[in-house]
């Protein structure tokens, strides 16, 4: 077992006390979806969870965090900065770009682009997955029963409504850090 792995998985495990769901595929190509996001510390049990169960991966963060010395840290945890005013597509077009010329391409977004309540959940990480025609890995962290879930996947039909519908349901049994900010 390497060091990484052991160590996510004693914290996570032994000193946190949290439990990891997985019964999806280690796909060497994802978008991850990941919900509910109410809180900063949503990133730590991501990371740990992933660590803790021997998988990689980066994820995208708004470009206001990557000042330093928070920049290079993110940075080497796979962090990829998101300029949020800027609505022409050139993100997702990279992003698939990125993926389609790459051996493996795992990156974990939150689909409310925030921590406040937004029932209005962005599209990028469902435009990146369709374009660049990769499964939407859903990660559900529930802080009520301690426990981060990767038990479903959906491959984009592109009928945005529909498959938005299929992975709000699945997040709807997921207790948030802070519940009153998350809108499904």
């Amino acid at each position: 077992m390497k060091l990484k792995t052991a160590l996510c998985k004693f914290i996570y495990h032994t000193i946190l006390r949290w439990k990891a769901e997985v019964s999806v595929p280690d796909f060497k190509k994802c978008i991850i979806c990941a919900a509910p996001h109410t809180s900063n510390l949503d990133l730590i049990m991501g990371k740990l969870f992933i660590g803790a169960v021997g998988r990689k991966s980066g994820f995208m963060m708004k470009k206001e965090w990557f000042v330093w010395p928070l920049g290079y840290i993110f940075r080497a945890m796979g962090g990829i900065a998101v300029n949020r005013t800027k609505r022409n597509g050139s993100l997702v077009a990279a992003t698939v770009e990125q993926a389609n010329n790459s051996d493996t391409f795992r990156v974990a977004i939150t689909p409310e682009g925030t921590r406040k309540a937004n029932a209005r959940w962005k599209k990028g990480f469902y435009n990146i997955a369709l374009e660049a025609k990769l499964p939407i890995v859903l990660l559900g962290i529930d802080y009520k029963r301690k426990i981060v879930s990767a038990t479903q996947y959906i491959i984009p039909s592109g009928n945005y409504d529909v498959d938005l519908a299929q992975i709000k349901e699945f997040f709807c049994q997921f207790t948030a850090r802070h519940p009153a900010q998350f809108a499904v």
